[in-house]
């Protein structure tokens, strides 16, 4: 066999094998995580990791410590990851999959008390919209999480909204 056939052979394999190494291990690398499993100390070490405080945005329409109500606290701060952001600004309810809605739960002095956290997970909780439930204390621990039946009680009167009570702003 003459040796340029077998040199474009050779060639021809490692291109492909290549491809396919590249395609396997996902080179495309978007820069934004996956979305967690639905427990609490996932969810936490997903918030974390995305720094959720520096590189979400507020829920549209609020500011820092704007004034709430029980349960959540005398002030709040709510932030979004990029799917509940585009959501609320385009008026898509229900939330899609993914969609991450976090609300920082402070005393009227503005300390801060809990974080209480809704995450949209496709097929968790049909019953209540799919949304998974997380309250972390100020230092990250789980309080509560899951199908939280206080959570789910109380949200349910928001169904027109897909259980979340902040008003959008182009209602």
């Amino acid at each position: 066999m003459n040796v340029n056939i077998i040199d474009g052979i050779r060639l021809g394999i490692f291109v492909f094998v290549s491809m396919l190494i590249i395609v396997g291990c996902g080179s495309s690398d978007s820069g934004e995580q996956p979305d967690p499993d639905p427990t609490g100390t996932a969810l936490w070490d997903h918030m974390q990791e995305e720094d959720y405080q520096n590189n979400w945005q507020l829920f549209p329409g609020t500011e820092e410590l704007y004034e709430g109500t029980d349960p959540h606290g005398a002030r709040l701060t709510i932030y979004v990851n990029d799917v509940a952001y585009n959501a609320v600004m385009s008026g898509t309810t229900p939330f899609p999959n993914g969609a991450i809605i976090v609300k920082e739960n402070h005393m009227p002095d503005s300390t801060l008390a809990a974080i209480t956290t809704m995450f949209k997970v496709e097929g968790y909780d049909s019953e209540h919209n799919d949304w998974f439930w997380l309250r972390n204390n100020p230092e990250g621990v789980i309080d509560v999480e899951g199908r939280v039946d206080g959570c789910q009680t109380c949200h349910t009167e928001a169904s027109a909204t897909d259980y979340v009570f902040t008003e959008f702003p182009n209602e």
